[in-house]
C-alpha cells in the first residue's frame, strides 16, 4: 500500500498526514474546512522544518530542507471524499464524538474502494460499533496513534469483534513501515492506554477541586516522584480538555463503573473554554 486518505485536519489528523508523507505516502487530507486544511498544512510545514534543524531523518534523500519539500509535495488536500477516490487505506481522525465517526463511516464506506483498509484513530469509542456501520466490518480496525504524532512511538491497533486476520496483518505492518511500534489489543472503551492514563488525569482533577494542590504542584508530584516526563494536567492540557471529558464520558457510559465518572471540574473548564494548549488557557496558561 502507498496511497493514504486522512479525514479530519485537527492536531492528530495533521500530525498521521506528516508521518505517512514523510515515509513515502501519497497523502490526502480531507476536511470539511477550507481554513483548517490550510492551518494544518501550515503546522505540518512548521513541524517538518523544525525536523530539518533538528536533523530528524524522514522518508527520501537529501538533506532535510529537501526532504520536507519532498514530504510536503506528497500532501494534496481536499473538501471532499471523492478527493480520496483511489485510497488504500483511510484513517479518520475526527471529532471524538460516536454520531460523528458514525456518520463518517457511513460516508467512507459508500466512498472507499472495495479493498481499501478503514482504520480508525479513535481514543476510546469501540471499533465493533464503528465497524457495524459499514458493510465490511472486517476491514474496520483501530489504529490509535499517540500525540504528538510525529514524535511519539506508539500505536494502539485494535481489533474489533469482526476485523480480519488480514487487516490485522495489514495494519501492524504499516505502522511498522512508518516507524512507529504498534501493540494489538483487543476492542474494550478507552481500550490500553486511555483505559489506565483516563482515571489518572481525572483523579489529579479531583486533586485540585477539593483543594489538595494546585495543578504545579500535582504535576511536580508525579514528575519528581514518579519519572513521569510531564504531569498529568500538563498531558490534559496537550491531549485538550474537551478529548478528556468526551474519552471519560464513553468509559463512564460503556463501563457503568463511576470511577470513571467526570470531575466536575472537567466539565465546568471545557464549558468556559478552557481546552488546554489549543486554547491557550487550561490547567495551565500558554502563550500570549
Amino acid at each position: 500500500m502507498s496511497r493514504v486518505a486522512v479525514i479530519g485536519a485537527g492536531a492528530m489528523g495533521n500530525g498521521i498526514a506528516h508521518v505517512f508523507a514523510q515515509h513515502g505516502w501519497d497523502t490526502t487530507l480531507i476536511d470539511v474546512s477550507r481554513d483548517a486544511l490550510d492551518k494544518a498544512m501550515r503546522t505540518i510545514e512548521r513541524n517538518l522544518e523544525r525536523q530539518a534543524e533538528k536533523g530528524v531523518r524522514g522518508g527520501g534523500g537529501g538533506g532535510g530542507g529537501e526532504r520536507a519539500v519532498q514530504t510536503l509535495g506528497r500532501i494534496r488536500t481536499s473538501t471532499s471524499l471523492d478527493g480520496a477516490a483511489n485510497a488504500e487505506l483511510f484513517v479518520e481522525a475526527a471529532t471524538e464524538r460516536s454520531e460523528v465517526k458514525f456518520e463518517l463511516f457511513r460516508q467512507l464506506d459508500r466512498a472507499a474502494p472495495a479493498g481499501a483498509i478503514l482504520a480508525t484513530n479513535t481514543s476510546s469509542i469501540g471499533i465493533t460499533g464503528i465497524a457495524a456501520q459499514t458493510k465490511r466490518p472486517a476491514q474496520v480496525i483501530g489504529m490509535h496513534f499517540m500525540n504528538p504524532v510525529p514524535l511519539m512511538p506508539l500505536v494502539e491497533v485494535i481489533r474489533g469483534l469482526e476485523t480480519s486476520d488480514q487487516t490485522v496483518a495489514k495494519t501492524v505492518e504499516v505502522a511498522k513501515a512508518l516507524g512507529k511500534t504498534p501493540v494489538l489489543v483487543n476492542d474494550s472503551p478507552g481500550f490500553v492506554s486511555n483505559r489506565v492514563l483516563m482515571p489518572m488525569i481525572n483523579e489529579a482533577i479531583f486533586c485540585v477541586l477539593e483543594g489538595i494542590a494546585s495543578p504545579e504542584a500535582i504535576d511536580t508530584v508525579m514528575k519528581l516522584g514518579m519519572n513521569h516526563p510531564q504531569g498529568p494536567l500538563a498531558l490534559a492540557d496537550l491531549i485538550g480538555l474537551d478529548v478528556c471529558l468526551a474519552t471519560l464520558e464513553v468509559l463512564h457510559r460503556d463501563l457503568g463503573d463511576d470511577k470513571y465518572r467526570p470531575c466536575p471540574l472537567l466539565r465546568t473548564m471545557v464549558a468556559a473554554g478552557r481546552l488546554g494548549r489549543k486554547s491557550g488557557r487550561g490547567f495551565h496558561v500558554y502563550g500570549p
